[in-house]
């Protein structure tokens, strides 16, 4: 794993040797359900730590204005195969994560590698985001809300701010050209209670395409009535 620890040195993360073994530990899980179950299409191992695991871990210096005492509840929606959440559990072992992901096959990898990792206070919720988050136990339940690689954002803002807690964060891992998503993306924001902090490029060799972040802060409840009902917010997405 020496791309992923030289890469997380430059973000000022200094992982263990326990976190690097979990690290070498979820690429083989990964890479062996991968043959079963359509997973990724990254399987090189250098590729998987610098695109998958480091660009995950690129995350967690935009968490810090979060930090307090009280443990950080953490939601990852379209988690996929465990990416960004498990990732940053790895390293930051006392945050409360719930992985959101649809597809039941992959729910069964998720589970598996949680519990190989032995990792702690990790849920899974089977469903779609537009349903999920009417639950009481998530509706504006989360300081941080994370998604990678799922929609759109127009349509992303809508599947994730109704889970974020007023004062907490959404982030979104974005990569190309992406003004023209951020300007479609102003009105349904506003609408859903959020303010655009922040779009951070990420300053590193690897990987070598164009890769942001876009922060966004919680500042007034979302409208009862969003997210609209499943593959709605997809289709017709609130455009600016």
């Amino acid at each position: 794993m020496e791309k992923l620890k030289a890469g997380a040195l430059k973000l000022g993360l200094h992982l263990t040797p326990g976190q690097l073994e979990k690290f070498e530990i979820y690429y083989q899980e990964l890479v062996d359900w991968n043959q079963r179950i359509n997973l990724t299409s990254i399987t090189d191992y250098e590729d998987v730590q610098v695109k998958h695991f480091l660009d995950s871990l690129t995350i967690i210096p935009a968490t810090e204005p979060l930090d307090n005492e009280q443990k950080l509840n953490v939601i990852d929606i379209g988690t996929g195969a465990g990416l960004p959440g498990i990732a940053l559990k790895i390293v930051l072992s006392d945050i409360s994560l719930v992985l959101v992901e649809a597809t039941v096959k992959k729910t069964k990898f998720l589970r598996h590698v949680v519990d190989r990792l032995g990792l702690e206070d990790v849920e899974i919720a089977v469903g779609r985001a537009e349903e999920i988050a009417y639950g009481s136990k998530y509706r504006e339940k989360f300081d941080l809300v994370l998604s990678r690689a799922v929609a759109v954002l127009p349509a992303l803002v809508e599947l994730t701010l109704p889970f974020c807690v007023v004062g907490g964060r959404f982030i979104a891992q974005k990569k190309g050209d992406i003004e023209r998503e951020i300007e479609q993306s102003r009105k349904v924001i506003t609408i859903m209670g959020g303010s655009l902090r922040e779009v951070k490029p990420i300053e590193l060799e690897e990987p070598d395409d164009k890769r942001y972040l876009v922060i966004i802060d919680k500042i007034k409840p979302s409208p009862a009535e969003y997210p609209r009902r499943p593959g709605i917010p997809a289709k017709k997405p609130i455009i600016s």
